[in-house]
């Protein structure tokens, strides 16, 4: 198949649709101006032609009169009443018959046909028409005509256009070796054949979003070098019934035309949810879209050569049929990459960008743990940004660090006024979170600490992971819960008096506690059983009329036992915090002073030294927007991004 061809025969159909609709055009005009209709007279002048003795011929059909006059002008008039016309008019009548002039039954009126009166209306409807096909072909996503609902919107990309191989996938290495029999099957399926392999039907790609999903099954079509047909899983569904289920077998017919080829569908979940997951009845279009995508790849169809690959984060909302051997053989889980994985990534998305000779692509990733590859491209496209802004030709090390903090935390609102009462409340909230994370051996370390007001934050302590965490034990998540709560801590120990500003810490640490008790199983009291689906998302028709799994009295047993977590870690807190109320205090005042300070600067005040300067370059001022009538800014929380599953966090 032939891209190009296909555009061309598009090109031509629609050069022939436009000529077609010129002619149509043209014939009505024709025959709408080649009669010449009798011409229209008042009743007056009718009379007055009577008794002026000009006319020559007349005829009376029904209540139509038509006459034609000694110059030769013909005139017709729709009469009121024939006996008024006679009255009016009968003398003159009696003597141009007398004259013999008035020769009525040789007289022939050359009158428009029925079907001549109706082609204005059909040109209406012929224009009518035209405009509902070109709207509804817009609507269906540029299908070839209005009545081709049920053509596959999949785009076709051969092995010599599709440039996309496997050396431009990294940190991915486990998962392309995976891959490679498929390709190896396509390129030679012989060999697997005479030993009786079977290669899988179906692949699923799974994992969070930005993880390379795509990109690798575009890597498997490139290096095949085969046919790739791509599709969303939302382009099968429509709003006619049927047109779902159509598209499906339209698609598997192109694709085995094309064989060996791939299909690959983007999204699966749009298409492939559980059957069932709706309220009165599950016979919808949806459901008839998956039951024939089951059949063609695991059906009585024969679909040989045909290799179905696909991709989700939402795995566990699919169908079970859909998920079975025979159809998706393989399931392939991309993650986020590993430090390694990190730092081949960066070198990947860098190679179009100049960078001054001190930054290290190995500091970046061990730096940027939890980051996907979208992440680490975006990280690295801000950094340009930046220092292009700041009129550099390289990038540097801090332009780089610059770009972190804003795509994690939002832009420096340094315009924005702040009391002092404030200012110093929030150093404190900061420095309380940053103490307790120096003091608590098994949290990560701090890198920075600000209380310049970013995005909705009034300010930030940022801990970086010294390596790449996968599981999470029962005395790091209760430290973690004193450090959440050192914020609100130091408040109410330096100033006696607390805020709005631990709301998001308060928040979090409950949440912890509550998966540490009812998902982790770390309550010495409850004991290691899970209550988790209690409070995980409800999924609509599994879930719906599934019986709560927890009795009252134990959903009292662990509301206290979190009560119990959170008020342990505080007194925790207030403990730590007021052993070393002097270095809270020094760190306090450092940021009342400097607004920021690094890890250097952190643990030089931390043990009573004199910090080091910090290194100032000039930039551009960005133009700040007004922020006036916005909501009081929050000290956020020491780490900026939401908190995820042990062996998951992003920072």
């Amino acid at each position: 198949m032939n891209t190009s061809n296909n555009q061309n025969g598009k090109k031509k159909r629609s050069i022939g649709l436009y000529i077609l609709i010129m002619l149509v055009l043209v014939g009505t005009l024709v025959a709408l101006t080649g009669q010449k209709p009798t011409e229209s007279v008042t009743y007056d002048q009718i009379v007055g032609f009577y008794k002026d003795g000009k006319v020559r011929q007349m005829l009376i059909d029904g209540y139509d009169l038509y006459i034609k006059l000694d110059d030769g002008n013909e005139y017709s008039y729709e009469l009121p009443s024939i006996a008024v016309f006679l009255n009016d008019v009968g003398d003159e009548i009696a003597v141009l018959r007398d004259e013999q002039k008035v020769l009525t039954q040789d007289y022939k009126v050359e009158k428009v046909s029925w079907w001549i009166s109706l082609i204005p209306y059909a040109f209406l409807i012929i224009v009518f028409v035209i405009f509902w096909a070109v709207v509804m072909n817009r609507q269906d996503g540029g299908a070839k005509s209005v009545m081709n609902f049920g053509r596959s919107h999949a785009r076709m990309a051969t092995g010599e256009e599709n440039k996309v191989t496997f050396k431009e996938v990294a940190g991915a290495d486990e998962e392309k070796r995976d891959l490679e029999e498929i390709v190896e099957f396509l390129k030679d399926p012989k060999r697997f054949l005479e030993l009786g392999a079977r290669i899988p039907k179906g692949v699923l790609l799974v994992g969070p979003p930005g993880t390379g999903k795509t990109l690798i099954a575009k890597a498997v079509a490139g290096e095949a070098g085969v046919p790739f047909f791509s599709i969303s899983g939302s382009d099968f569904v429509e709003l006619y019934v049927g047109v779902g289920a159509s598209r499906v077998r339209d698609l598997f017919a192109n694709a085995k035309k094309a064989a060996p080829s791939i299909v690959f569908i983007d999204e699966i979940d749009a298409v492939g949810r559980r059957r069932g997951a709706g309220l009165g009845g599950g016979h919808d279009e949806r459901e008839q879209t998956l039951n024939q995508l089951l059949v063609e790849m695991d059906g009585f169809g024969n679909n040989a050569g045909v290799i179905v690959l696909a991709a989700t984060n939402r795995a566990d909302i699919l169908d079970p049929a859909l998920l079975r051997p025979g159809r998706f053989d393989r399931r392939v889980y991309i993650g986020v990459p590993d430090i390694k994985g990190r730092e081949a990534i960066l070198k990947i998305h860098a190679r179009k960008k100049p960078f001054e000779d001190d930054v290290s692509f190995e500091s970046i990733a061990r730096s940027t743990v939890g980051f996907t590859g979208a992440d680490l491209e975006n990280l690295l496209n801000e950094a340009a940004l930046l220092t292009a802004r700041k009129g550099k030709k390289k990038i540097g090390n801090k332009d780089i660090d610059e770009a972190f903090i804003k795509i994690i935390m939002g832009n420096e609102k340094k315009n924005r006024v702040i009391s002092e009462r404030e200012k110093r409340l929030t150093a404190f909230h900061e420095a309380g979170h940053a103490l307790t994370a120096k003091l608590l051996p098994t949290q990560d370390p701090v890198q920075q600490i600000s209380i310049v007001p970013r995005g909705r934050a009034g300010g930030f302590t940022l801990n970086m992971p010294k390596e790449d965490k996968y599981t999470a034990s029962r005395n790091e998540m209760l430290d973690e819960l004193v450090v959440l709560l050192g914020g609100r801590a130091a408040e109410k120990l330096m100033m006696d008096d607390i805020s709005t500003g631990a709301s998001n810490d308060i928040e979090r640490a409950s949440e912890l506690a509550r998966k540490m008790v009812t998902k982790y199983g770390m309550s010495d009291k409850i004991g290691p059983i899970s209550f988790g689906n209690e409070h995980d998302e409800v999924f609509l028709g599994r879930d719906f009329t599934t019986t709560k799994t927890v009795s009252e009295g134990t959903a009292s047993v662990i509301d206290g036992e979190i009560k119990h977590m959170i008020d342990a870690a505080f007194e925790r807190s207030i403990k730590l915090l007021s052993e070393n109320e002097e270095v809270l205090t020094r760190v306090a005042e450092y940021l009342m002073q400097n607004e920021t300070m690094d890890a250097e600067q952190f643990e030089a005040v931390f043990k009573g030294e004199t910090p080091p300067e910090r290194k100032n370059e000039e930039e551009a001022p960005a133009p700040e927007l007004s922020n006036e009538g916005e909501k009081p800014e929050e000290p956020s929380d020491k780490n900026p991004l939401p908190d995820e599953e042990p062996g998951e966090k992003n920072f």
